[in-house]
């Protein structure tokens, strides 16, 4: 048996993730995703909660054909104990999935299996680019599944984005006033 790991935040879960997740389960026996940043929400890059994005994945991928476990990841800011950390918050697994380099380098290091990632329409598909759509109010909900619209709909996730950041500008534009 070959237990997956794919981390991200999800901040939010678009259909990129979902393509990836397609991909992984024909490789895999069992699925761990871990939302990554779990102890950050309310801000421009991170608007969503860990409890909101678990909603968000679970429901975007209850419909794959193998075991899937979503499990908030706390950010800790020391690389050197950072595959120990998830360890020692998710299942055990035998492969991880990611292109990032640092992450690869880390996972490696402690001796742990890395495949490539392929990247699914990143032209459209990256997360910055979803939330800066919900912020100048275009399009966006064509990019991400149907049960993730539903998630952010139900918690006001645009509205508090647009809230956020008008208090990240003003912020930014007293400190400004202050120097």
């Amino acid at each position: 048996m070959t237990r997956g790991f794919y981390i991200g935040r999800f901040q939010p879960f678009h259909n990129g993730h979902r393509a990836m997740v397609d991909h992984i389960v024909d490789e895999v026996d069992e699925l761990v995703l871990g939302i990554g940043s779990a102890d950050v929400s309310h801000t421009v890059r991170n608007p969503f909660t860990a409890g909101e994005r678990v909603m968000m994945v679970t429901k975007a991928v209850e419909d794959v054909d193998v075991p899937t476990y979503v499990v908030p990841i706390e950010d800790i800011d020391r690389n050197a104990v950072w595959v120990s950390h998830i360890e020692s918050m998710a299942p055990s697994f035998d492969v991880a999935y990611s292109n990032n380099p640092l992450v690869v380098q880390l996972f490696e290091e402690r001796g742990i299996e890395v495949r490539d990632s392929p990247m699914f329409d990143r032209d459209r598909l990256e997360g910055s680019d979803i939330r800066e759509r919900m912020l100048d109010g275009d399009t966006w909900d064509d990019r991400v599944p149907d049960v993730v619209v539903d998630v952010i709909d139900e918690i006001s996730g645009v509205q508090r984005l647009q809230t956020v950041a008008k208090d990240d500008v003003s912020r930014r534009w007293e400190a400004d006033e202050d120097d």
